[in-house]
Order: C-alpha cells, then structure tokens, then sequence
C-alpha cells in the first residue's frame, strides 16, 4: 500500500530537519494537524513560526516534532514532485493537442496529458479549467493562488467546447470571472487554429479578455502546432506565412487601443508569427515585463538583445581558434545565422556554421529546437561534423533540446552517444544569446 505523504528526496545538511533527525526516505505526514498535498499547501503552513511537524520513518514509526523557527526560516526538505497526492488529468479532447500527435516509443511521461491547477501556479503550465471539481475551485480559492495561466483559446461557448471537446468548455468566461472577482491574475493564451478561431473570433476573444483586466494580465496568440502523425485526427492546418503577416497586423492593432487605455500592450503575437512571415522582431518595449516568454512569446527579442550584450562585452584576446557547428531547428537558423556572422566578424580567428536540422521524427513542420530527437541530429549533422573534425571543432547544442532534470534527448540519446557518432565535441550551452557567444568563442570570458 503507497504511503500516504509527501517522501522525502534530501535533506539540506545545515537545515533544521538535519538537525532533528529527519531523513531521506522519511515521510512528511502533516503541519499542524494538517496533510500536506503538495508543496503549496506546504510553503503556506511552514511560514508559521511555531509548526508541529509528523513524520513517518520507512520502518513505520512515527514521529511528532514541535519546531520554533523563524518566519522566512525553511525546513530545509526536498521532494521528488511539486504534488504529492498525484497529477491532474486531463479529460478534454482537444482537437489540436500535441500529446495526441506524438509516435509512439518516446518517454512514458511524454504522453501523460495533465491539466493541473497547482503546476500552473508553480510552473506557469498552462490549464483549461474544464476539469475544476467544487473542492479545487475551494483550494484555488483557499490558498489564493494567482497567477494562473489558463488556456482560452476562444471565449465562444460552443467554439470552445467543440476545441477542447468538452461540453464545459463553454463556462470558461465565468469561470475567468470568478477568478477575477478572488483576486486572481490571469495570463491566458490563444492557441491559433486557421478556419476555427481566427479573424473575427479571435478579435472576440481578445475583447472579451481584454474586458477583465487586470486581472487577465496578458494575452499570448500563438500558432497551433502540427505534427506529421495526425492520422484519423480532425484536419487541421498550419498557419502561412500570409495569415501571419495578418495576426501581426491584427495584433499590433489591438495592441496600440490598450496601450492607450490601460498602459500596456496586454495581448502579444508568439515569436514564430514574425519568423514564418519575415518580418523584424518587435523592439523589447513591445513585450512590456515579458510575461509569456516559456509560450514562446518575446524569447528571441531576449535572445538578440543579449546576443548582441555579450558581443559589445567579448574579451577578444581570449577567444580561440577553432571550428564551431551550431544545431538549431529551421525556424530560427536565419536569425542565428545573422548573429553567427556577427560573433565571428569580432573574433577573427573563429570559422562558425549554423545548421539547420531536420525534423523527421515529428515531421519536417516541426520546426524548433526543443523538440529535435537524437536520432535527427545525427541525420543533420553529419556532414557538418566532418567540417568540424577537419580542425578539431565543436558541436554546440542549445540546453532546450534537452530533458530539464537529465542530459537526454526526447528519444532518450544523450549528448556523449552524439559526440561519439560523429566524432566530435559536443558542448551543450545555455539558450541565451550569452551562451551562444560564450560558447562559440571557447567559453571566454564576457565582461
């Protein structure tokens, strides 16, 4: 039988845990008499000053320790998951989501779909509110967790249930409503479908978001992802490079109204619009505090801005000779290509190559890098490798093709398999245009 608890993973050494005898493996049973299901619920009790903490050991034993503490003061535990009660599931059937997209054969975890309130408040995961009981709206409430990201999609009640394909799709403005009324802030997104919910529907949806600020603290419209694997799926299609060009357009138009009213831009156009239409990036002041960077959403305005930081700052007597692949998606291979020329304009002595690798697992449109496979690269980088071995080179990989908590690929080939297939270094740098500089240049120092 599963314990009943949160297990314990660490313990900080120095930490007042330690210093009671609490140990990895230990089970957190209750604070103050009460269970502890995640790590909300347990950040809120032990900011008390005076806690009664009851811990379970493996042999069965259980322990009740009273603590004073400072209120700031942490306990100094660790814990495997953000939830210790399991995951929130999903229970829509979205007619674009990606999970459903995906080739068999990949991580277990891949294919889990959650829909958790309390990521969302950790992580910024985004929720539909589809799959709320009345004892989670009371947590919500409870505990007053704000922000939240929330998928909208379309305020259109009967759009929204046939997207998400749930007939409570269609409660979502009151539900937005009710959060609004609680205190709760809102970042919200638009995962663009053409045909569905475009053009007139999405002026809809972002006048009626609009209409809660600011509580709905920000508006991202992004474009739907598709993968090559949608056999007997609803058939839907990519954004082109037109349709682009007119969201751009669309959005910069609402945009410069809220910028009048409320002081802020509000609602923001995914990064991806301005690549597939070729057209220039906005300036940093149209993301405002950048609130939406994880969508996909101001990262590569962040990305050239610090590029072009590190450059100014670059100690070019540092810099090494040597030859440099740099692996990327096909979205984002021309804005690095431009950067590449820059960095290797100032360093002289350094011969860099932007590669743009081939999506074959989720299919070629797939274009970014945190979803190429292993497998891909090895097919992309072939040749380049052999231009790089010439001089002893490297291969730069950015840290977003990789799994957050292990060096693995989504196919689960790691970056040693890569260097050893190919025959050359393989360097995994931050995707930052710090990392990419540094990076390139021999890891120097940028002052």
């Amino acid at each position: 039988m599963a314990k009943q608890g949160a297990v314990i993973t660490a313990v900080r050494p120095d930490s007042i845990a330690a210093a009671l005898g609490i140990n990895p493996g230990d089970v957190l049973v209750a604070i103050n008499g009460e269970r502890v299901p995640d790590l909300i619920v347990y950040r809120y009790l032990c900011a008390d000053e005076n806690l009664e903490v009851e811990i379970e050991k493996p042999g069965g034993e259980r322990w009740l320790l009273e603590i004073e503490k400072d209120y700031d003061e942490d306990l100094g535990l660790e814990f495997a998951a953000s939830t210790f009660d399991g995951l929130r599931r999903c229970g829509n059937k979205c007619l674009f989501c990606f999970v459903d997209q995906m080739p068999r054969g990949l991580r277990p975890g891949l294919y889990i779909k959650d829909d958790d309130y309390r990521y969302s408040f950790l992580h910024g995961n985004f929720i539909t509110l589809t799959n709320l009981k009345p004892r989670d709206w009371e947590y919500i409430l409870r505990w007053h967790l704000s922000p939240l990201y929330i998928s909208v999609h379309t305020t259109n009640p009967q759009l929204r249930s046939r997207l998400l394909g749930n007939p409570r799709g269609g409660e979502i403005m009151a539900q937005l409503k009710k959060l609004a009324a609680a205190g709760i802030q809102m970042h919200t997104q638009i995962v663009l479908c053409p045909g569905l919910n475009d053009g007139l529907e999405l002026d809809r949806t972002i006048k009626d978001l609009s209409s809660l600020f600011p509580a709905v603290q920000s508006i991202a419209v992004v474009p739907v992802g598709l993968t090559s694997r949608r056999e007997h799926l609803f058939p839907l299609r990519r954004v082109t490079p037109e349709e682009a060009a007119a969201i751009v357009n669309r959005i910069a138009a609402w945009q410069a109204g809220f910028r009048r009213r409320f002081g802020c831009g509000l609602v923001y156009g995914a990064d991806e619009f301005y690549l597939l239409a070729n057209l220039p990036l906005p300036p940093a002041s149209y993301y405002d505090d950048f609130p939406q960077t994880e969508n996909g959403v101001g990262l590569t305005r962040l990305f050239l801005d610090d590029c072009k930081a590190a450059l100014a700052n670059l100690n070019r007597s540092e810099i090494q000779a040597r030859r440099v692949i740099i692996a990327t998606g096909t979205l984002a291979a021309p804005v690095l290509a431009e950067l590449v020329q820059e960095v290797t304009a100032r360093a002289g002595n350094l011969e860099a190559r932007v590669v743009p690798v081939t999506n074959f697992f989720f299919g070629p449109q797939v274009t970014v890098a945190g979803l190429l496979t292993g497998r891909d690269l090895l097919r992309g980088l072939k040749e380049a490798a052999s231009w790089a071995r010439e001089k002893e080179g490297v291969i730069l990989l950015p840290d977003v093709m990789l799994k957050k908590d292990a060096p693995v690929f989504l196919d689960d080939l790691t970056p040693e398999m890569l260097a050893a297939e190919l025959g050359v270094e393989v360097e995994v740098v931050p995707a930052t245009g710090k990392g990419l500089v540094a990076g390139c240049c021999g890891r120097v120092a940028i002052r």
